[in-house]
């Protein structure tokens, strides 16, 4: 009796521990256990409406005399124009400028203007002075008005005469290539009944999307009151205020194309090398058109690829900039990981030649949760031209057909030969949670 329970007990003892020790045996290696998580990709960048602003002014003195010159060197896409403002330094309150939105720099076949383009300058009544007889006995500041800009053809609210805009400043547009123009300016007033110094002025370029200008009046509206500091460049040629107005609204617009998410492992990254020509696999279309469909159609199912994902924002596919108070777009994915996976992602920097921001060649891990933006770079895939982001012809996003070339992929220097760009940072977020 007392050997019965002896043996009832060991057996009753000796059943959990069997039981653990096949539990055990069982077991999922930690390393081979599957991770739920989410990466979100946003476009964080704060865009600006304007390429490129800046001034102009006479060599030697601000002012620009007759017979005296003064250039202006921008770039611009097809649909992308030049305008500018100086003041009629022999008036109370009148400017010069091209009417809304500017010159345009390309024909309707996208072949650059050059020669005169006069005939685009206008004179400009600012509407907060009255007009005394132009000349060097006008009285600064004049009597107070309050009315909206309006074209002088022909003579002013006053009756004073005026020779049209074209006999008094000469426009002439070369065009220095890849994308690059020079716009020169000559006061042509001299012996005139018109004779007048011009102003130290401002000049801005806006991008076009979509085909609409994002600043299509950058500097004044016709017809409605003056704003943002012309007033100072109209009635005193003190072009500094304008210009504080035009610094704060130039700067960088880009959308980024649907993004490119790869796991793998095992492997090197998928996508590119630096230092290493494109493979033709697909990352030149992501490049240069942001067209990722081609790279996860060759990926899927490759040695090492674990999924493949092409992340295309709601409603307007590209992810798009923060745009005044709007936020920026974004794309989220769920993904499965283990340790040991990596993840490559990619999306085209839109308004260039062939700029894609990437995770770097060795990717990062999937199981890292946070904001993981440093791993984040911006690369040139070599196999574009590259011109002025946001304002070249051949930048296949504002319809044009990339110029191609040949070179090994790299970073995109900052300060590039175009632009200096915000940090990355604040351009694309990257989270994994």
């Amino acid at each position: 009796m007392k050997t019965s329970k002896i043996i009832s007990l060991s057996a009753a003892v000796l059943l959990p521990l069997s039981f653990l020790a096949c539990k055990k045996d069982n077991m999922v290696p930690a390393d081979d256990i599957a991770e739920e998580s989410t990466i979100t990709v946003q476009n964080v960048l704060q865009s600006k409406p304007l390429v490129e602003s800046g001034t102009f002014q006479g060599t030697g003195t601000p002012l620009i005399l007759p017979g005296q010159s003064v250039t202006i060197q921008f770039s611009a896409a097809k649909g992308e124009a030049l305008t500018f403002a100086t003041m009629y330094g022999a008036s109370n309150d009148l400017f010069f400028a091209p009417d809304n939105p500017g010159f345009p720099v390309y024909d309707t076949q996208g072949k650059p203007i050059e020669g005169d383009v006069s005939e685009k300058v206008k004179l400009w009544d600012n509407g907060t002075r009255i007009n005394q007889k132009p000349g060097t006995l006008v009285t600064h500041p004049g009597i107070q008005d309050n009315k909206p800009i309006t074209e002088v053809i022909g003579a002013d609210a006053q009756g004073n005469p005026y020779l049209e805009a074209s006999k008094l400043i000469k426009a002439s547009l070369k065009y220095d290539g890849n994308s690059r123009f020079t716009l020169t300016l000559q006061n042509t007033s001299g012996g005139t009944a018109n004779e007048t110094p011009l102003s130290p002025g401002v000049w801005a370029v806006s991008y076009i999307a979509g085909g609409n200008l994002l600043s299509p009046a950058p500097l004044f509206t016709k017809d409605a009151p003056t704003a943002n500091g012309l007033s100072s460049i109209a009635e005193t040629g003190n072009n500094e205020p304008l210009y504080t107005y035009l610094s704060n609204n130039t700067g960088i617009f880009t959308p980024l194309s649907p993004v490119l998410v790869v796991v793998y492992n095992g492997i090197d990254n998928p996508l590119y090398k630096l230092g290493e020509n494109d493979r033709n696999q697909g990352l030149k279309e992501l490049a240069q058109r942001g067209d990722a469909s081609l790279l996860a159609t060759f990926l899927k199912g490759k040695n090492g690829i674990k999924a493949v994902y092409v992340l295309a924002a709601a409603n307007s596919t590209v992810l798009l900039p923060k745009i005044a108070e709007q936020a920026g777009g974004v794309v989220l994915q769920k993904i499965s990981t283990k340790k040991g996976d990596r993840l490559a992602i990619a999306t085209m920097y839109g308004f260039s030649n062939d700029w894609f921001f990437a995770t770097g060649v060795e990717g990062i891990d999937p199981l890292t949760k946070g904001d993981l933006s440093a791993s984040i770079g911006l690369y040139d895939n070599g196999t574009a031209i590259d011109q002025f982001p946001g304002a070249g012809i051949t930048q296949f996003n504002l319809a044009g057909t990339p110029l191609a070339e040949s070179k090994p992929i790299s970073a995109v220097p900052n300060p590039n030969p175009f632009t200096t760009l915000p940090a990355i940072k604040d351009f694309v977020r990257v989270t994994i949670h």
